[in-house]
């Protein structure tokens, strides 16, 4: 992994990584929670992002989806089928390649991802301190011989 080197590692380094999976742990726990009580799946969640987030000027193709969740085809096609029987998204066909399936969120799913994003904002700047510390130790590691 390192090339051969040896590398010594500190106390703090072992302990900046546990504080860092912790808060990870804790942050995807605490996520799943907060999308369960919104009524979604974490599945659904990571699926409205991933379609929000696409922000290409043009909603994302099924295959754009299916590289941002990194599911296969076929389960990111059964993932849309029950969101979209869950009213949070739309298909329609691409207008310049009438092959193409392109996906949409709803107003309802657009709102629910909006409160849901800025809870998970706040949450994420709760946890820059760890993040700050990591980083700083990192960097600590790029400098040994």
């Amino acid at each position: 992994m390192n090339g051969g080197r040896v590398q010594e590692l500190s106390q703090e380094d072992f302990t900046a990584l546990l504080a860092f999976r912790t808060g990870l742990r804790r942050y995807l726990r605490w996520s799943e929670q907060e999308v369960r009580a919104a009524g979604l799946t974490p599945a659904q969640h990571q699926l409205l992002l991933a379609v929000r987030g696409h922000g290409a000027g043009r909603p994302p193709t099924i295959g754009e989806l299916a590289d941002y969740l990194l599911l296969r085809h076929h389960s990111t096609v059964e993932l849309i089928n029950r969101a979209e029987n869950a009213g949070l998204v739309g298909r329609e066909r691409d207008p310049a390649d009438n092959r193409v399936m392109r996906v949409r969120l709803t107003p309802a799913a657009d709102r629910v991802l909006a409160e849901l994003t800025r809870v998970h904002l706040a949450e994420l700047r709760s946890l820059a301190p760890i993040l700050d510390r990591l980083s700083a130790e990192l960097k600590t590691l790029e400098d040994l011989p």
